[in-house]
């Protein structure tokens, strides 16, 4: 009964919408369905996220994704939509690709048994006298605890007496930043980053704020972004035993490894009929294998933490279970 309620639901859902001059598919994204970078320089990597969540009862398929131009990408969306799920379109506007005003729209469509179009717009201004070389700072995939320098030029090249009066940063940032004026016979600027040693492992994107002289355009922004890889990791992380009867004994394995050989100290958090196995030595890589032997019925959530030497790194495994008689 209720699926059928939900169906009736979105079938007067979308009859409705054909009389308005929106399609229903814009309230997956609230009806913040547009985003104006404003004035930005030649080459800049610009980007912006649009949450889409599926507000009705029953799954949504992103069935087509189009782009009006070439210099608009998107990335991170899933194919299906559960109820109540959200996910976020991740969109790059890659403005070494259009000189002056450009604005783009992106249509995203959903279905496939009641099928709506949403109506993504993104516009900038791709300033001429202002350059960015490159667009942006990648990192790319980096070892925890190395400090690679990358580098951006600032490149102005207008008869205005142009100039850079402040760097702004997130002080929570991963890298140090320092700046040096060009020396190429253009006007403008060379920001270095340096990724910090300590530097959390994941993946990051920090946006640096230039603060100008130019009343046209007091800010100009570009993107750090980068790829801290773990010195130490885990798979799987997760393991989901499923039903184990009381007696009988499951066992999973997991492998660790690290960047260089190491051994494994302890293991945290056993017990409960859970156990695991240390292996006596050392290598770049180890297999533990992970038992579970329940006493008593229930559901069982255990937490792992696989102590190390090397740096001191600790990583953790959960195991979740059932048992029954």
């Amino acid at each position: 009964m209720r699926s059928l309620t939900a169906l009736l639901v979105l079938i007067f859902t979308a009859a409705a919408a054909r009389g308005q001059s929106g399609a229903w598919a814009d309230k997956l994204f609230a009806n913040q369905t547009s985003h104006d970078f404003g004035n930005v320089p030649r080459g800049a990597q610009l980007k912006h996220t649009f949450k889409i969540t599926n507000i009705y009862k029953v799954p949504l398929e992103i069935t087509n994704i189009r782009v009006t131009c070439g210099c608009l990408s998107v990335t991170g969306h899933p194919r299906v939509l559960q109820p109540n799920d959200s996910a976020d379109f991740i969109i790059n506007m890659d403005a070494n690709r259009f000189n002056g005003p450009k604005t783009v729209r992106l249509y995203v469509t959903v279905g496939p048994e009641y099928v709506s179009t949403a109506t993504l717009t993104l516009s900038a201004n791709a300033r001429l006298d202002v350059v960015f070389n490159p667009g942006e700072i990648d990192f790319g995939l980096v070892s925890r605890g190395q400090t690679p320098t990358r580098h951006i030029d600032v490149e102005y090249v207008g008869s205005f007496p142009w100039a850079v009066s402040e760097i702004v940063k997130n002080s929570a940032a991963p890298f140090g930043l320092r700046v040096e004026e060009l020396r190429t016979g253009h006007r403008g600027y060379r920001i270095f980053a340096t990724l910090k040693p300590d530097a959390p492992a994941g993946a990051f994107k920090q946006e640096v704020l230039l603060k100008t002289n130019d009343p046209s355009s007091p800010a100009l922004t570009f993107n750090i972004v980068g790829n801290v890889q773990a010195s130490l990791s885990v798979a799987p992380a997760n393991l989901h035993l499923g039903g184990v009867k009381v007696g009988q004994t499951e066992s999973r394995k997991v492998i660790v490894r690290g960047q260089r050989p190491f051994r494994i100290l302890g293991i945290d958090g056993q017990g409960d009929g859970v156990t695991a196995h240390i292996p006596d030595r050392e290598s770049v890589s180890h297999v533990v294998e992970i038992r579970f032997q329940p006493t008593v019925t229930g559901q069982w959530k255990k937490a792992l933490l696989i102590r190390t030497n090397l740096d001191n790194q600790s990583v953790s495994v959960t195991v979740e279970a059932n048992s029954s008689e």
